[in-house]
């Protein structure tokens, strides 16, 4: 069997992320860069099934910038079999769409049995990467899995919502996305860090995908960014007896709660 792992490398929430005011885009050099904790969950499920299943090869992918290969070190050094990085100017700033077309036609470059991804990045937050994979591969999508089982042909988990949780399931190829509520990733250890500096490592760029951006291709844009203002003082309220009305007309004014007709 043959997993791959999407990989992402993000700003570490320990420290200052902010925007370019002039490009739209996350500083990146604002702060540290590390593997994003949920792909790393996502690492973890791909190992502890590798773990008593030998025949299995984990394979890492990310797409980023040139930065991004010291990352993907770490999550060799923990386990994976092999790394894949896509690396091309073109896709600075890419949107979802871009981002989507290029990890699919990776995977299909790679081959794959099973895709496993984290549910939601730290640095985006748009949680639906792993479904848009899904559809461009033509396979079975799961998302938001708080438990994986793997089988030599099925993928099952459950799935909680706000109305409870259910059972789900799917036969492979398939690409699934995992929450936090899977165990931590595990620590790697000096023989693991050495054995990495020998593992295949290749470099893929959108031309050895056949993909060709076109810039009026009409994907999304940013169009304006601003820096969040500064907070101001909130509206301080004296109770002179009358504090419950004060605090009731508040409510209806700022159309929390709806006031009597």
């Amino acid at each position: 069997m043959k997993i791959v792992v999407l990989m992402k490398e993000v700003p570490d929430t320990w420290g200052d992320r902010t925007l370019d005011l002039e490009t739209g885009l996350l500083n990146r050099a604002g702060s540290d860069l590390v593997l994003d904790e949920i792909t790393e969950r996502a690492l973890e499920v791909a190992l502890t099934h590798r773990d008593s299943n030998p025949g299995t090869e984990v394979v890492l992918l990310a797409v980023g910038p040139a930065t991004v290969p010291n990352s993907l070190r770490k999550g060799l050094a923990m386990g994976a079999d092999r790394a894949v990085h896509v690396h091309d100017d073109a896709l600075l700033g890419a949107d979802l769409t871009l981002t989507a077309e290029t990890l699919a036609a990776a995977i299909r470059h790679i081959g794959f049995d099973l895709v496993v991804a984290g549910n939601l990045s730290t640095d985006g937050g748009g949680g639906v990467l792993p479904s848009m994979l899904a559809e461009l591969l033509g396979v079975a999508g799961i998302s938001s899995l708080s438990t994986v089982e793997i089988t030599d042909s099925t993928v099952a988990g459950r799935r909680n919502i706000e109305s409870g949780a259910f059972e789900v399931s799917a036969a492979l190829p398939a690409v699934i996305s995992i929450t936090e509520a899977l165990p931590d990733a595990r620590f790697s250890n000096f023989k693991g860090i050495m054995a990495a500096k020998k593992k295949p490592f290749e470099t893929l760029s959108l031309a050895d995908l056949g993909i060709a951006v076109d810039e009026n291709a009409g994907r999304s844009i940013i169009i304006a960014v601003a820096q969040r203002p500064a907070r101001t003082a909130g509206i301080r309220i004296e109770d002179d007896g009358d504090a419950g009305q004060q605090i009731a007309d508040f409510l209806i004014q700022n159309q929390l709660i709806k006031g009597r007709s």
